[in-house]
Order: C-alpha cells, then sequence, then structure tokens
C-alpha cells in the first residue's frame, strides 16, 4: 500500500524528499503552503477567495492568480481525503504545523485509519557546543519547531517513528480545527498545547519597539521582528507587510519606495 507524505510548506517538503530518497523510499511528498496562523480561516475549507485575498494584500502582489493556487491546495486535500493509502502528516511545535495538521485530521475525519503523525519537538534537534563550552539545543529560545528547520538526515532519523493517530485524537482534532475557523481570529498563538487568539498589534507593537531605535533597513527589522517569540513563526512577508501597513498609517517613516519596502529604511514616526 502507498504512503503519501504531508508537510508544511515547499521547504519542508524539499528536505523530507531528501530523507526519504536517502533511504530508498520512492514516496511522494504533498506540500500544503498556507500559513494558517496568520489571517482568518472563516470559510476556508468552503471558498478559497477570503484566503487569496488576504495573501494579495499581505505580498502586494496583483499579478498572481492566488484563488487558483489555493484552488490547488483544496484539490490537494480532496486529494487525500479520496485516496486509500497511508497519509503521514509531518509536524513540528508550531501553531502553523499544528493547524495543518488539524485541517488535515479534519480532511480525513470519515477515514481516519489511513491518517499517521510523525512528531517533531525541540527535543529532537542536536545539542551545539557555544564558544564558553555551554550545551543547548540547536534552534529557537523559545522552543517552536517546525519541519523545515531540520536537515534531511534528521527528517531521516524519525521515518521509523511515524505512527497511527487514534481515532479519538483525529475527533478530538477535527473538532478543534472547526472551532478555530469559527473564531477567526487575525492570529493563532500555540502554548501548551492549546490555540490562543491573537491580534496583528502583537507584531505591530514590536517593530514600532525595534524601529523607535532610528533608521533601520526593513531587511534587518523583518529577521528582528521573525527571532521574537508571539506563540507563532513570523515569516518575512509577514513582518515586511505589517511595516507597510504601520507606513501607511504613519506610525513609521520611510526612505524608500514603500512598494519595494524590502529595500527601505524605516524609524518610528516622531510625534
Amino acid at each position: 500500500m502507498s504512503t503519501l507524505h504531508v508537510t508544511n510548506g515547499d521547504h519542508a517538503a524539499e528536505i523530507l524528499r531528501e530523507a526519504l530518497n536517502a533511504a530508498s523510499r520512492n514516496e511522494r511528498v504533498i506540500p500544503l503552503k498556507d500559513d494558517l496562523a496568520v489571517g482568518q480561516l472563516r470559510g476556508i475549507d468552503d471558498n478559497p477567495e477570503t484566503r487569496a485575498l488576504f495573501w494579495q494584500q499581505v505580498l502586494d502582489e496583483h499579478k498572481v492568480d492566488f484563488i487558483s493556487k489555493l484552488r490547488e491546495q483544496d484539490a490537494l486535500l480532496r486529494e487525500l481525503a479520496q485516496g486509500t493509502g497511508q497519509v503521514v502528516v509531518w509536524h513540528g511545535q508550531s501553531a502553523s504545523d499544528q493547524l495543518m495538521l488539524r485541517r488535515v485530521a479534519y480532511t480525513l475525519r470519515n477515514v481516519p485509519q489511513r491518517l499517521n503523525e510523525a512528531k517533531l519537538s525541540a527535543d529532537d534537534l542536536p545539542l551545539i557546543t557555544a564558544d564558553d563550552g555551554t550545551q543547548r539545543r540547536r534552534g529557537r529560545a523559545d522552543g517552536a519547531t517546525a519541519v523545515g528547520m531540520f536537515t534531511a538526515a534528521e527528517l531521516g532519523a524519525k521515518l521509523p517513528t511515524a505512527a497511527p493517530i487514534s481515532v479519538l485524537r483525529i475527533s478530538r482534532l477535527a473538532l478543534e480545527w472547526q472551532e478555530v475557523k469559527q473564531i477567526n481570529s487575525e492570529t493563532r498563538r500555540w502554548r501548551d498545547n492549546t490555540f490562543i487568539s491573537g491580534s496583528y498589534s502583537d507584531i505591530d507593537e514590536t517593530i514600532l519597539q525595534i524601529a523607535s531605535a532610528g533608521w533601520i533597513g526593513s531587511r534587518q527589522l523583518a529577521g528582528d521582528v521573525m527571532g521574537r517569540s508571539f506563540g507563532f513563526l513570523v515569516s518575512d512577508s509577514i513582518a515586511l507587510w505589517r511595516c507597510r501597513e504601520l507606513v501607511a498609517a504613519g506610525k513609521l517613516e520611510i526612505r524608500g519606495d514603500p512598494t519595494r519596502i524590502a529595500d527601505a529604511k524605516l524609524r518610528r514616526a516622531v510625534r
């Protein structure tokens, strides 16, 4: 019987494909590409238009047909539900990975015997030695993990750990997916195995705090934001989008072209 692997994002999928190839396993990997930790989710399983408009706004890109791209994602989910093989969901301890797991569980809730998971956490990352001789786990200080943070060899070592998810747990995961869709918050944090609703103001306040020290390159600012702990992993696209929104609101001053904000410099507006 065939096995199909699901990851959150292209980068994670490429690393997992490398791990499977190294293990001489000719198994397909499907990446789901929507960062479910940010943006409203209501209606996501019925109509991709709301999510498409959100990502069009975030990426400030009007030439890309986001609706078609998200319809492709919907088609992949339908393919999962209609297939007959085993499905392995790879997930770390991050809001986006955990939401992806719940969405797939919801999709396969009527065929629970096909659903498996490969779980990753900060404890699966190797120890590294600092200059002072102390050891710590490679990764983020807040312990958040995503599959894309691991090497192919590290994922290969986890291949034998993939295991079935119980019917009871699948039902609970599917219910949690329905609940987060209904709450429809701007952001979703993952803390203590629970989703907590949040807003973009958490990111905005951090951006303004960093930019209060004076002019700073947008890319550096975004990198600083990405390293902070929000309960979800902030991508560079989200960080730069919030910078653009703060410029439009007059809370950030800009040196450069607002339509090319990644190449600009920013500072907190002086009032």
